[in-house]
């Protein structure tokens, strides 16, 4: 039989020392050099673990000679909180990253740092010390792990390959906390063939991870970037198609005014007027749409929320809507009791509730109404702008609130809109960490709804 080549328990200490140390050097350089804003986040907090475990490291090689409370519980908290740290910049990248999950991942460490410290100070034996952390660190990586598979995103192979290192590192910490419980050592680690398979697996396993890790956080900040480019090109196309129609319009209606003016009548020169004006007033609303849109993508509009009356901001945007309201002898109706407060941003929750009434104007024919109401909850305020018009066709329904999605739908009298109106809603209430959504079917008006969490 082949010999099992043994390795000394200092060399894994030096093997795993230098491992982390070199990973934090490379993570926050490749972070300072070359990563996005919001990559930059998550490889911190991915360099912040690897920092807490070189340190960690550092307190277990120096045993002989510090405390054991600083190489024992201080270090083995650091291993919890690095692990921590980690799983938290890997629910990052996922799509559907949440508050809540992270801190399920703040509980369960606190637990695993707990339960050891209670075990170290009422003398546990080290193999019970190595069984905690076992567990500890297996519960801590269980979670993201599991979300990793069961979320509903394409995978490729690096996505595949970066969950796999995972999968194979829970089951060697189940195989060693297995052996560990059958076969008690005092030792932290042994002398022996399985430990030494186990370090140098867990070595490997855990290099291929760092690189899985970036290569994924590298992932998405291309498809980052892509989106943004391609963003970019329908912002222009919507600028150059349907910015020039009302314009050329505008310009078109002048020069008949200004070449023959002569030779039309009163009413004729009042009717090119209102159709000038008309021109003009959607040029104003696209162009300000556009506008207030971009200032968003460039980051230049600051969240500045603040306790504001909802009741106050709706009487208000039906004020301003009244004449067009009137043009179509629209009813628009807003009953509330109660003056309902929220902390929010008044100029965004503006520009939300005036695009809404606008588009609900648009879309109702004469004589029709249009219905705000509030719902107050225990968690949110629920605002919905009813209408009884036209309603939004399936194929339309899907594309809203999506720039990269032509909208086309005229109102009942041939308004014309590009849905940068709806781009700025989604964008406002996101950033109010709300939800926007429609309910419409065809023939039977719309419902726009939004919330807006009492607690910012």
């Amino acid at each position: 039989m082949p010999e099992v080549i043994l390795i000394d328990p200092k060399t894994i200490f030096l093997l795993y020392f230098w491992g982390n140390f070199f990973t934090c050097i490379l993570i926050f350089s490749y972070s300072f050099s070359y990563a996005t804003i919001d990559s930059r986040k998550i490889l911190k907090w991915f360099g912040v673990g690897k920092l807490l475990l070189t340190i960690a490291w550092i307190l277990i090689i120096l045993r002989d000679i510090i405390s054991d409370f600083l190489s024992i519980n201080l270090a083995n908290s650091l291993f919890f909180c690095a692990c921590c740290y980690e799983t938290i910049a890997m629910l990052s990248i996922l799509k559907t990253n949440t508050e809540k999950r992270f801190r399920s991942q703040i509980a369960i460490t606190l637990a695993a740092v707990i339960i050891f410290n209670i075990a170290t100070f009422l003398g546990s034996t080290m193999n019970t010390r190595v069984l905690i952390g076992a567990i500890g660190i297996f519960a801590i990586y269980l979670p993201p792990t599991i979300h990793y598979f069961t979320e509903k995103r394409r995978k490729n192979f690096f996505r595949n390959f970066y969950v796999f290192c995972y999968v194979v590192l829970e089951i060697l910490i189940v195989i060693r906390a297995i052996y560990r419980y059958l076969y008690p050592q005092n030792l932290f680690f042994s002398h022996n063939a399985l430990d030494s398979f186990y370090s140098i697996s867990l070595f490997l396993v855990t290099l291929v991870g760092i690189v899985g890790f970036l290569l994924l956080v590298k992932e998405k900040q291309d498809y980052k970037i892509q989106k943004l480019l391609d963003d970019k090109n329908q912002f222009f196309s919507i600028i150059s198609h349907d910015l020039r129609g009302p314009l050329s319009s505008a310009v078109s209606l002048s020069e008949f005014l200004a070449e023959d003016i002569e030779n039309y009548t009163r009413e004729e020169i009042r009717e090119i007027s209102e159709m000038l004006y008309q021109s003009n007033k959607n040029s104003y609303k696209l162009l300000e749409n556009l506008l207030e849109w971009s200032r968003v993508q460039a980051g230049m509009i600051t969240f500045t929320p603040k306790k504001i009356v909802l009741n106050e901001l709706i009487n208000d945007n039906i004020e301003l809507n009244k004449n067009a309201a009137l043009h179509k002898n629209i009813n628009l109706l807003f009953e509330s009791a109660d003056a309902i407060e929220v902390h929010a941003d008044d100029n965004m929750i503006n520009t939300v509730l005036r695009n809404l009434l606008n588009n609900a104007i648009k879309f109702t024919q004469k004589n029709g109404k249009v219905e705000i109401r509030i719902l107050k909850t225990e968690e949110n305020v629920e605002i919905s702008v009813i209408d009884d018009g036209v309603g939004i066709p399936d194929d339309i329904k899907v594309k809203l609130f999506k720039i990269n999605k032509k909208v086309i739908q005229r109102g009942t009298e041939n308004e014309k809109g590009s849905g940068l109106g709806l781009l700025l809603c989604s964008e406002f209430i996101n950033v109010h960490k709300g939800k926007i959504w429609v309910e419409s079917h065809q023939g039977k008006g719309s419902c726009f709804k939004f919330t807006i969490p009492l607690k910012q």
